[in-house]
């Protein structure tokens, strides 16, 4: 028999992974994803500072996005999510490895779209203007070290050209980090 939370971790892969999306009907952003790579690219050149780059990446990304209300990190520590540097309203502080949306996508090790967060069992409400939602885990050297949270108060806001789009500009930060 498998713990609980396992069991909620493999219901939510089956139900919400990114790998059955494929595209949405309505794309509320044109976002120039090699553009704010290059930005992204300029804002972290020569600065080894984590926090740094995450901050600047938070708020390119605040800037930059349109149909977003919350963008931020989330750091493993301790086999924890432990809020890191946002652009948003106050958030969750802390998440539990397979919880929610973030915990979903840091366990499974890969990007996670959420269409309507209000069907996602055990989704972690911190704004409720949120409607859906995108995770992207940053991956540096096999290990895991935290999660990108993207949340937006429109269903359906994010597919796979923004998964795509972000994962490019993660491939820029985490070298950084």
């Amino acid at each position: 028999m498998q713990p609980s939370s396992d069991k909620s971790v493999t219901s939510r892969l089956k139900a919400f992974a990114d790998s059955d999306r494929v595209t949405k009907t309505t794309n509320s952003t044109n976002a120039d994803y090699p553009m704010l790579r290059q930005q992204l690219v300029g804002l972290t050149d020569g600065e080894t500072d984590r926090i740094a780059n995450l901050a600047n990446c938070s708020a390119l990304l605040w800037q930059e996005l349109s149909g977003i209300n919350w963008v931020g990190f989330y750091l493993l520590k301790r086999n924890k999510l432990v809020l890191g540097p946002f652009q948003g309203k106050p958030a969750c502080t802390r998440i539990e490895m397979g919880e929610g949306v973030c915990g979903t996508a840091a366990s499974m090790g890969k990007a996670v779209i959420v269409a309507d967060v209000h069907q996602f069992p055990g989704h972690i409400a911190c704004d409720v203007a949120s409607q859906s939602e995108i995770v992207l885990p940053l991956i540096k050297e096999g290990k895991l070290m935290g999660v990108l949270d993207i949340d937006s108060p429109e269903i359906d806001r994010f597919d796979h050209r923004d998964q795509q789009g972000l994962e490019e500009l993660l491939q820029v930060l985490i070298p950084r980090l």
